[in-house]
């Protein structure tokens, strides 16, 4: 059986099919290439706050209260997202129930009101998830990293954005986004789980067949400058700190990322990491420390995060710096490497068991790279990777 199955609509619309014949699940994901990267700095954060909403109302389904009501009468998790470079509509149900949600989700992403009272409304609520994160130092820390790396350039700005923008935004500048953005060729639906092929695609044919075609836009390319070290530090009162130490990376299209994800695993990617042994086991300075790689279109990062008692600070930095050094001068001993792709496998292998991850793993792929990658492809890719790769990646 073909693990997957990408079909284009003549108005340019993508659609992928993930079967999984046991399931007892299915998911429908809608990805549109928009996001904060896509966006100027008088309406950063319009993509995360046009994602809320698109709850709020739709000609259908005039109010939320009736949107969240069928979606928790289906027995449905559901949920949105905002990113760089997409945003994403999802719900899973039982598979019997996949053609009422794909109608819902359709109808979400089709037909917003975009009513002014509930515009002002959400103004509070955009302001306040603002506030809860600044009061998450452990999330805050990673925002204010990317504002260091990128500066005051799309890549480097607030997903969720300033507060002065979230009070001055107007309902035609989200009708104006929408309809640049949310177009047929920009526009992916995946469907995976326990579902019938040909039903499921007669339905999304007729929902989608007035999806607008027009030409793409595009996001500006991110700009990468930077002569010499950097640093920001924030002070907020708080029973520890949290730190980011990171470097600039590859995209996604970098044929290195794999060995990337094997390094990230080896420094910081479990309780028997370097990272978690040296400064958790040994030191006693941290409860979290983790290395983490993430590949967008054009550019990427490689950071390792955590959080430390405030007179460990300078003690953990070392310790971290140490231990990249350690990584970049000597070999990955043959066993700890084996250990590393088979933790990478086992954990990409279980989360695959969900129709939810499989349908946000090749819509992923879709958006940023344009090209799927069965997951035995991706597996195999991870096992070829040996401690040669990593010397072109830190030397």
């Amino acid at each position: 059986m073909k693990l997957f199955k990408k079909i284009t609509l003549p108005n340019g619309l993508r659609v992928i099919l993930a079967p999984q014949a046991g399931s007892l699940a299915a998911t429908v994901l809608v990805l549109v290439e928009a996001g904060s990267e896509y966006e100027t700095k008088k309406i950063n954060g319009l993509s995360h706050f046009l994602e809320h909403l698109m709850f709020k109302g739709t000609t259908k389904r005039p109010n939320s209260s009736l949107i969240s009501s069928e979606l928790d009468a289906l027995g449905a998790e559901y949920n949105a997202f905002t990113g760089e470079e997409y945003t994403g509509y999802w719900a899973k149900v039982q598979n019997d129930k996949l053609p009422q949600i794909i109608d819902l989700v359709s109808d979400l992403y089709l037909n917003p009101l975009f009513d002014a009272k509930e515009i002002e409304k959400e103004r509070g609520v955009i302001i306040e998830e603002i506030n809860m994160y600044e009061d998450t130092p452990a999330r805050r820390v990673h925002e204010l990293f990317t504002e260091l790396l990128y500066g005051d350039q799309p890549a480097g700005w607030n997903i969720a954005g300033r507060k002065e923008v979230i009070r001055a935004l107007a309902r035609d500048e989200f009708v104006k986004y929408r309809s640049a953005h949310y177009v047929a060729p920009k526009t992916v639906v995946i469907i995976a789980g326990n579902f019938h092929e040909a039903k499921v695609m007669a339905q999304i044919k007729t929902l989608f067949k007035g999806l607008r075609r027009a030409r793409p836009l595009a996001k500006p390319g991110v700009k990468q400058a930077q002569k010499r070290p950097a640093s920001h530090v924030a002070f907020k009162e708080s029973a520890q700190s949290h730190l980011v130490l990171g470097v600039r990376g590859i995209g996604v299209h970098d044929k290195r990322r794999h060995a990337v994800q094997v390094l990230a695993n080896i420094l910081g990617g479990g309780m028997s990491s370097r990272l978690f042994h040296r400064v958790r086991d040994e030191l006693g300075a941290a409860y979290y420390i983790s290395a983490h790689a993430e590949f967008l279109a054009d550019h990427g990062q490689f950071t390792v995060s955590s959080g430390v008692d405030h007179t460990k600070i300078e003690i953990v930095v070392r310790a971290i710096l140490e231990e990249l050094r350690r990584a970049r001068e000597t070999q990955v001993p043959a066993e700890e490497l084996a250990k590393a792709k088979d933790h990478l496998v086992g954990t990409f292998i279980l989360g695959m068991e969900t129709s939810d991850q499989l349908a946000s793993y090749y819509g992923g792929q879709e958006i940023l790279a344009r090209s799927l990658v069965a997951p035995a492809e991706l597996i195999k890719n991870l096992r070829a990777v040996t401690p040669r790769n990593f010397f072109s990646l830190i030397s």
